[in-house]
Parts: C-alpha cells; sequence; structure tokens
C-alpha cells in the first residue's frame, strides 16, 4: 500500500510515477475526502474538549444552586454532533482506505515505462541448444521416457492438471532437493506454511481484494484459500509485528505446491507442463532494513540465476518494465528458459522487490536500535525455483539423438543416474 502521506504532499510525483505502469489516476476527489477527514477531526476534537469542559462545569453550577438544564441540553445537541461526525469521518476513512488501497506500488526510479515490449534482457546464459536430426517436444519426450502421465492427470484433475510417474516423480523430487541444499548452503532458513490461508493473507500480500477471484477458494468459515506462491505465506509470518534492527536481514526459503486457477484460455504451444492448476516451487523470501533491500535483491537473483546454471541449462535474465510489473512490486527480474519446441523463453523465476509496499498492508515493522524509532521494513521474493517449465526445459534441452535424455549434473546424485531412457 503507498503512503497516503506522499500522496498528500506530491501527488503529482506520485501520478507520474503510476504512469511508467500505464496506470492512470486522479487523486482530485481523494484529496477532497481526506480534506474534508481532516477537517472534522479538529472539528472533533475542539467540540470534544468543550463538552469535557461543559460536564465538568455541572458540579459547580449545582453547588451554587444554579439551573444545569440549558447546559445539558448544549451537552445533547453537542453530543449529537459529535456522533454525526464521527460517522461522516468513518465513512469518509473508509472511501480513502479502499481507494489507496486498490493503488499499484510505485516502479523503481531505475524500472522502465510501458508494457512488456518494453522489457529488457540484461543478461543471457549459454547457447541455443542445436538438434541437426531434429528434435521431439516435451509432451512426447515425456510421454516417451514414463515421465509424465498427462492423460491420467485430466481424468483425475481435469485440464491444467498432470500425473508424476517413477522417474518424472524422482526427477521433481530431485530437482526439489537441489534447490533446498542450495539453500540451506546459503544460510536460508527452511520453512513449510500452510496451504490454506486467510483472506488477511492475501490481503497483505497485495492479491487482494482485486485478484479475489484468481484462488481456489475452500469450503471453511470465513474467507479461505488455497495458496497460490508460499510468498503469500511467508509476506504473513511477521504481521502486525515488530522487529528488532538486529534480527535483520531474515532470509527464508519454502517449499510448496502452487494453486493457481489461471484465468483465461491456453494456447496450443502451452500444453503439458507449461501452464497448470498445481505446480512445485520453492519459494525464497527476504525481510531487510530499507537500506539494505536493493542488496538482498542482488543477492536472490544472482541464487536463481545459479540454480539454473548449476542445471547447465540456456536461459535469458530480463528486468520488466512498470507495466508488466506485478502490481505489488517495484522492481522484478525474470529468469527464462529457452523451450526449443515453442521457439521461445518461459519465465521460471521472478524475483521481486516490494519495498514496504507490503509491510504496510500488513503492517510490519522493525525498531531502530539507536533512534527506537519504528519502521517499515522491506520484503523481497524469488522463486527458486518453480519446476513445471525446468522438467521441459530439461527434456527438450539435453535430448539424444535416440531419444534419451542426459541428466544434468548436478542432479545425478539425487536421482542416482546420469541419463533417462526408454524402458526396454
Amino acid at each position: 500500500m503507498l503512503d497516503i502521506n506522499l500522496i498528500r504532499k506530491d501527488p503529482e510525483f506520485v501520478k507520474a510515477a503510476l504512469a511508467k505502469r500505464e496506470y492512470a489516476v486522479d487523486f482530485g476527489e481523494m484529496l477532497e475526502w481526506d480534506g474534508r477527514r481532516r477537517e472534522l477531526m479538529a472539528q472533533n476534537e475542539a467540540m470534544k474538549a468543550e463538552r469535557n469542559k461543559l460536564n465538568k462545569d455541572i458540579p459547580r453550577i449545582k453547588k451554587e444552586g444554579g439551573n444545569i438544564e440549558e447546559t445539558m441540553a448544549k451537552l445533547k445537541d453537542m453530543a449529537e454532533q459529535v456522533k454525526a461526525m464521527d460517522e461522516e469521518q468513518r465513512a469518509l476513512e473508509e472511501k480513502i482506505q479502499k481507494f489507496v488501497e486498490a493503488l499499484p506500488n510505485l516502479p523503481a526510479e531505475d524500472v522502465v515505462a510501458g508494457g512488456k515490449e518494453n522489457n529488457q534482457v540484461v543478461k543471457t546464459f549459454g547457447q541455443k541448444p542445436e538438434f541437426p536430426g531434429g528434435f521431439k517436444n516435451h509432451v512426447e519426450l515425456c510421454t516417451e521416457l514414463g515421465l509424465i502421465d498427462y492423460e491420467r492427470g485430466v481424468k483425475m484433475g481435469g485440464n491444467g492438471f498432470w500425473l508424476y510417474t517413477d522417474l518424472g516423480a524422482r526427477l521433481e523430487w530431485a530437482l526439489l532437493n537441489y534447490f533446498i541444499t542450495q539453500h540451506i548452503k546459503d544460510g536460508y532458513t527452511f520453512m513449510l506454511p500452510p496451504h490454506i490461508l486467510t483472506y488477511e493473507c492475501g490481503y497483505t500480500a497485495g492479491q487482494f481484494p482485486k485478484f479475489e477471484d484468481d484462488v481456489y477458494r475452500v469450503g471453511m468459515e470465513g474467507f479461505h484459500f488455497l495458496l497460490p506462491t508460499a510468498e503469500t505465506a511467508l509476506i504473513n509470518l511477521y504481521r502486525g509485528e515488530i522487529l528488532d534492527e538486529a534480527d535483520l536481514p531474515k532470509k527464508l526459503f519454502a517449499y510448496t505446491p502452487c494453486y493457481r486457477q489461471e484465468a483465461g484460455t491456453y494456447r496450443a504451444s502451452e500444453r503439458g507442463m507449461i501452464r497448470g492448476h498445481q505446480f512445485n516451487k520453492v519459494e525464497m523470501f527476504g525481510y531487510t532494513k530499507p537500506e539494505d533491500s536493493d542488496k538482498m535483491l542482488k543477492e536472490l537473483i544472482n541464487k536463481a540465476c545459479a540454480l539454473v546454471e548449476g542445471l547447465g541449462l540456456h536461459y535469458q535474465l530480463s528486468k520488466l518494465a512498470a507495466g508488466d510489473c506485478s502490481a505489488s512490486m517495484a522492481t522484478t527480474y525474470d529468469i527464462e528458459l529457452w523451450i526449443p519446441s515453442m521457439n521461445e523463453y518461459k519465465e521460471c523465476s521472478s524475483v521481486s522487490n516490494a519495498r514496504d509496499y507490503q509491510a504496510r498492508r500488513g503492517n510490519i515493522r522493525f525498531r531502530r536500535a539507536e533512534t527506537k524509532k519504528t519502521e517499515f521494513v522491506h520484503t523481497l521474493n524469488g522463486s527458486g525455483l518453480a519446476t513445471s517449465r525446468l522438467i521441459p526445459a530439461i527434456v527438450e534441452q539435453y535430448q539424444q539423438p535416440d531419444g534419451s535424455v542426459i541428466v544434468p549434473e548436478v542432479l545425478r546424485p539425487f536421482l542416482g543416474m546420469d541419463k533417462i531412457e526408454k524402458k526396454r
């Protein structure tokens, strides 16, 4: 959520920053509401002070034998005025809150304006693999090698679901073990959060109220939903709390399945595992002081890139334009894997800095050791990594002329083999 004081102080700056997202906003009416609200607050406080004074006068008037009826009538009238002002003030505060909470985050200063057409490739790793004798797509390869059963996955869950079988399940688990081992080695704390979350979790993450219909609701009392990413859980770990400065930064990671509605139609090229309603992901998450968040952003980007490079996969790193960043994020970098059969790059990790946007929504602060003052933390997240596009990239980039697939070296200790071949 944006700082309302910044909007009051420099609405044109905020308006111009949001325009980089191609998001148009007019603060005129909101500032009128806010001005009226502050006017009511002043009037209310003055009237309450006068009412307190009159209340104190009543015993004196009685003692002096005076008539208190006029004073009592005045107090009654003032009470009704205060009640009316309180109600108007609450209504204005609710309108202002809804207006501000619907605004997206301000893009960072170095993020370019516009949509995805303005995304910038900042790094490329490896070369596009060549297949002189032709190549197969990942659906064919995974089916022939017995890694994925697409038909039975659809039979059990419907479109957008698949079933890992035998070596496919072991390859999936090898990837997760590889990620987890690396994060623990890097000093990150392993978390296993709940998969069912409350409405407050989606609100703090910045996904609600706008994207309430994009999650899977579950039949429990109140608003509960299946988490779309572990970020939605981890941002709520310290919701409503004040952390000690000495405890920052906090570096966490979690493994969870992710459940997403994935609204819209699937392109023919996105068959198989490229886009689905359930997939596995290891998510990195950080809480930092404001002055340290850019440093952690670089750390998370480097960690995600290192995981893909460890697999030996060709990819590109892109810095997203303002309009392509999610609403909660000030800066986002995507790691995009080359999928030969699609002749395009597909994102397997997004690393983002939300700055204090999520912390304001969740009231997550830290106390400066020197001044004892509290400030909002900065929060960051990054996939480290999502598996559903890694397996397509691995089998397609590592496929051999005989139909086998070379296992990336870092996965061999977990999988116990260096090549996946058709069963004889």
